[in-house]
Parts: C-alpha cells; sequence; structure tokens
C-alpha cells in the first residue's frame, strides 16, 4: 500500500526555527488501522522518530470468547471485568463500546477504571485499563452482547462506531446511616429480613434499596442479628426507600412532542396518556449534567440534566432516602391521624391511618425533627437531614419510576398498566391499592395491602414491594413548593386557610406567624406558569411542565389564592389522580391533606 507521508523536522537555532517539511513514499504492508508517522522533539536537536504499525487494542476477559462476546439470560445479572491493553509500542488513543440489544444495562463500578467516552482517552505504551462492570438482561429473551474498541492517534479525535454503545452510569452504592437496618423481603415467610450486604438491592430489576429504624428497646438486638433474620412490623417505627444520584433525559419520537421514547416496554408509540421511557442514568456525587433534559430518539442520546435536587442548598448530594409510604404518626387512630401538633412523632409503616389535618408550617417542624439531637429513631444529626418533601424531590421518585429501573421496566406489567395503582382507602390506609391505575369506580376501600403481588405492589414506583407507595390516590400530600413572586413569600389564601408562615395573603395583606426554615427545605415559585415559574425559566426537573398531563394526571400551579404545591392526588379523584398530578391548596390543616418525609444523604 502505497502512502504519501508528510513529516516536519525542526532544528533549534537560537530563537528561531528553520522547518523544513517535504513529502516522501514508502511502502507500507500491514493489517487494520495502519498507521506512519513522523515526529520530531525539539528538546533534542534535529530528533527524528520514525513510528509504523498498527493501533489495536487487546480485550482479555475470563467471561468473554474469543470474538469478545457472551451471552447474557433473559432476568439475569453478570459482574464482569474486562483488561483493555495498549501493546503498540507507543501511546494511543482508545474508545470502548458494546453492542446488545436494548433492555440490556450496561453500567460499571465506580471504585474502578472508568470506561472512556466516545472521543476516547489516551492510554500509554504497554498501558492498561480494567474495567468492572455488571449487565442486566431485563428483556424476556437470551441475549448476546459484544464488547469492542476503537484505536488511533493519541493526539487526534476518535469517531464513535455507528450502531455502538457507551457504557453510561455507575452502579448505585447505597449507604446507610449506623441504625438503619438494610432489609429485604422473604417471599416464603412474607416478612421483611435483615439483608446482607450482597443481596440487598438491583436497581436493574425493580429492586430499590429498602431500610428500617426499630424501636430502640429492639435497635441492639437487630444489628447484632444475623443476615435473614425476620424483622417484626410491631418493632418497626420507620420504612424508607433509597434514590441514587442520576441524570436524565426525556426522548421525543416524533421530534416534536417528548413523551418518552418506545424502548422496549411500550408496544405503541408513547403519547401523553401512556407516555415512555425516560432515560436514566445513575453517576457519581462529583458528577453534575445541565443538559436541557431532552433529545430527539432518532439521533444521538442528548441533553442529559442532573435533577435539582441532588444539589441540597449549596452540597452536591448521593441520594435521598423517602418515605415508603404517606407519613404517619406515633397515634394513628387519632382525629386526622395525628392533626396539627408536634407531640407525636413520625412514623413511616403500612396498614395505617396516614397522618392528616396538618399545617404546612407543622409538617416542616415534624420533620425536622426526625434527626434532630435525642430523636427516637437513632439517626445521627450530621449524616442525614430529614425534612418535609419538596417537588423536585417528588420529581426524582417520578421520574425514575418512568424509567427502565421504575415501574415501566416491570416486565410483569404492559400497556395501562405501567401506571402506578392508585389507592382508593377512604379511610387513608397507607399502602392500599385499588389493583389498578386511577379510574372513576368509587368502590372506595383497601382492595389489596401493600404485600400482595401483583395487585398490591402494583401501587408502588417499581410494580415490586421494593418500590415506593402512596404516590396515587390515598391523601393528597402537601409539598414544600411555595408560590413566592419578586422574592415574596406567600402563608396562604385568609386568615383562616393559610400555612401558619409569616407571609402574604392573597389580597396582599401579610399575616405573622412561624418563621420559614432555610431555603434549601423550599422551592419558590415566581409565576404560575411552570415555564417561567423558577425565576424567570422553565421548572425543569421538578415533575411540572415536563410531565404535564402524563397519564392523564391533572396539573394545576400555586397561585396567590392557593399558594402550596399538592400532589398524587386523593382517592375520589378517579382518572386525574397520579405520580404526575400536581395541584395547589391553602398550606392550612386539610382532613385530605398529608405529607411525606425525605432524608437527605449529607
Amino acid at each position: 500500500m502505497l502512502r504519501k507521508i508528510k513529516y516536519q523536522w525542526k532544528m533549534l537555532k537560537k530563537n528561531n526555527y528553520i522547518v523544513l517539511i517535504g513529502v516522501v513514499s514508502l511502502f507500507l504492508i500491514v493489517g487494520g488501522f495502519s498507521y506512519a508517522l513522523f515526529t520530531s522533539n525539539t528538546e533534542r536537536k534535529g530528533s527524528l522518530n520514525i513510528v509504523t504499525g498498527e493501533i489495536a487494542a487487546t480485550i482479555e476477559s475470563d467471561g468473554l470468547d474469543n470474538k469478545h462476546s457472551m451471552i447474557i439470560k433473559s432476568g439475569e445479572s453478570q459482574e464482569i471485568e474486562i483488561t483493555l491493553k495498549n501493546e503498540n509500542g507507543r501511546d494511543a488513543k482508545f474508545n470502548f463500546w458494546y453492542e446488545v440489544a436494548d433492555g440490556v444495562n450496561v453500567s460499571y463500578n465506580s471504585t474502578k477504571d472508568e470506561p472512556m467516552g466516545e472521543e476516547g482517552e489516551v492510554i500509554n505504551s504497554n498501558g492498561e485499563k480494567t474495567y468492572s462492570l455488571k449487565i442486566a438482561n431485563n428483556t424476556d429473551k437470551d441475549e448476546v452482547i459484544t464488547f469492542g474498541s476503537n484505536g488511533g492517534l493519541y493526539n487526534k479525535k476518535l469517531t464513535f462506531p455507528s450502531g455502538k454503545k457507551i457504557v453510561e452510569g455507575i452502579v448505585p452504592i447505597v449507604d446507610t446511616e449506623a441504625n438503619m437496618i438494610k432489609v429485604v423481603w422473604n417471599e416464603s415467610s412474607s416478612t421483611w429480613v435483615k439483608a446482607d450486604n450482597n443481596n440487598w438491592y438491583d436497581y436493574d430489576f425493580g429492586k430499590w434499596a429498602n431500610a428500617v429504624t426499630v424501636t430502640s428497646a429492639t435497635r441492639s438486638k437487630y444489628q447484632s442479628a444475623t443476615s435473614g433474620t425476620a424483622i417484626l412490623m410491631s418493632d418497626i417505627e420507620t420504612m424508607w426507600v433509597y434514590i441514587p444520584r442520576y441524570s436524565y433525559t426525556i426522548g421525543s419520537e416524533d421530534g416534536d412532542a417528548y413523551y418518552g421514547k418506545k424502548g422496549v416496554y411500550l408496544s405503541k408509540v408513547p403519547t401523553q396518556v401512556l407516555p415512555g421511557e425516560i432515560d436514566v442514568k445513575f453517576i457519581k456525587k462529583s458528577e453534575k449534567e445541565l443538559g436541557n433534559a431532552q433529545y430527539k430518539v432518532a439521533e444521538k442520546r442528548s441533553g442529559w440534566r442532573t435533577p435539582a435536587a441532588f444539589t441540597f442548598g449549596t452540597e452536591e448530594i448521593s441520594g435521598i432516602w423517602v418515605g415508603k409510604f404517606e407519613t404517619s404518626s406515633s397515634s394513628p387512630t387519632t382525629t386526622n391521624g395525628g392533626g396539627n401538633v408536634t407531640n407525636l412523632d413520625a412514623m413511616i409503616k403500612p396498614n395505617v391511618a396516614s397522618w392528616r389535618g396538618i399545617q404546612l408550617a407543622t409538617v416542616a417542624e415534624v420533620g425536622r425533627n426526625v434527626t434532630k439531637s435525642g430523636n427516637r429513631y437513632g439517626f445521627s444529626t450530621d449524616k442525614l437531614n430529614s425534612h418535609a418533601m419538596k417537588n423536585s424531590e417528588w420529581a426524582l421518585a417520578s421520574y425514575l419510576t418512568q424509567s427502565k429501573y421504575g415501574k415501566l421496566g416491570n416486565r410483569n406489567y404492559t400497556g395501562a398498566n405501567k401506571e402506578i395503582y392508585q389507592n382508593k382507602s377512604s379511610e387513608y390506609i397507607t399502602g392500599c391499592s385499588y389493583g389498578s391505575p386511577s379510574n372513576g369506580n368509587t368502590d372506595y376501600g383497601c382492595q389489596y395491602t401493600y404485600e400482595k403481588s401483583p395487585s398490591g405492589t402494583g401501587a408502588s414506583t417499581t410494580g415490586t414491594i421494593y418500590g415506593i407507595y402512596d404516590m396515587s390516590g390515598g391523601a393528597w400530600e402537601y409539598m414544600m413548593g411555595d408560590y413566592a413572586p419578586g422574592g415574596e413569600r406567600h402563608s396562604g389564601t385568609n386568615t383562616i386557610a393559610h400555612s401558619g408562615y409569616t407571609g402574604l395573603l392573597q389580597d396582599g395583606t401579610k399575616i405573622t406567624g412561624k418563621s420559614f426554615l432555610e431555603d434549601k427545605y423550599y422551592d419558590f415559585y415566581t409565576s404560575s406558569d411552570p415555564l417561567t415559574a423558577c425565576k424567570g425559566k422553565a421548572c425543569i426537573s421538578q415533575a411540572l411542565n415536563e410531565t404535564a398531563g402524563w397519564y392523564g394526571d391533572y396539573t394545576y400551579m400555586v397561585t396567590a389564592q392557593y399558594p402550596w404545591s399538592a400532589r398524587g392526588g386523593h382517592y375520589t379523584y378517579s382518572s386525574l389522580a397520579g405520580v404526575f398530578y400536581y395541584s395547589h391548596d391553602h398550606g392550612h390543616s386539610s382532613s385530605s391533606g398529608s405529607f411525606r418525609l425525605v432524608l437527605s444523604a449529607t
């Protein structure tokens, strides 16, 4: 093969360079990607280095065949280490890719080498990188996955091969506080049991991490117990589900309406009534992406956005613990399950009445009490920050459920049943399920309890017992989201229907009450239009304008008359209730309104 090679020869003479550029012809017979390169070192007078050969990476792994492929069975996951070696005798650039059907997820262990992006990365001569990967097949058939790498000159940008995929996202790492007990569900005994560290969660298959706190009298017993020990519900006080830090982007199949992508989970093109997959990838705490959260499915996936709720005040956090059920109180049989008091403690359990009839300022106080010094749950005050949920934190759960990691990706549900099932309990019993998505039926009650699969578990964000419940129906839930145009915070509608905070009323007068907490405990809105409500801009990553009307859920933004946000909808709200429902209210103590708690992993 005849190549014309340009070379440059630089000689140093005082402060001037004498540059001679010529063209020579060389006969090279090489295989694969061949190159011939002349380089010079200006620190060594007259140096000329000629390198020829083939740039290629050696891929080594015990789990791959000689074609760098392996079979991953349906419903299974495997961990594999793959080493990429540069044996070219010089520094070179490589990228790393894989090829497999949609529905097979590949992520990496963030404590090991990070796989290269599309543009590649330099590996030094005789150097290597080893990737620790997890491969999960959430499809209904066995699939073949093939790995590969492209090589090139170390100072040139690599092109990424068409149709191949890059490794996006990490295997999430879940860190509990010392007095939280990791749990898994034992199917045979229908009991939560203490988990071991190796079989605790698997987000690829809808097994979100769950943990509980127990009574002070039983805490040491469970902490010293072996894995597999049953955790009695009578000993449990709070139950939590972890949402790891992630980035997301919402696709458009037609280039116009952004209802998510069809993927492998829907049989029809997504619509507002039956939306598609939200792309999600788990990321490290050090990563933060600021894309527009949109892309066209026909083009390369882009627009990655890290939700605002993963920034708590000025601190980037690795994830949040969300109350598994609507909050209940330490005296759930009292009127409204608790009422507008602060002398009761928060509980998070199934099969009890949720805590209602409470003003928002009191809700905030109850939320902060969970991790105050000397709290009953054993929480430290420096690692976890407890508070009442914000709109932006509700969005973290709703986006994740509409991803391959949530109920949308659960192959046990199809079509309209991808939507979270509604809680139609007229007694506001936590964890109940009607056994179907929100609808106009009026036979209110607790048709299925939370552990009954699939009719009961279908009311969770995963369609499994490991998800979050009561996000459609039950009581509607107050969010810490306040109408504050021009920075003027609103308390409520009038002197009767208000939040208990000092702030404006609908008529512009001011009421005196409790002081607002620090700004990090609220989402503030500058208008009643979600396209301008976040400081004059669209409220990205709050499940407002981006997912408005999905599954037919009701949408109504905060106003001067109704300045506080509410989510999920009431058990009577027929098909309007749902995880993408958002509305507004006075902030007062309502017998229909409850709340949810969050622990930020600071």
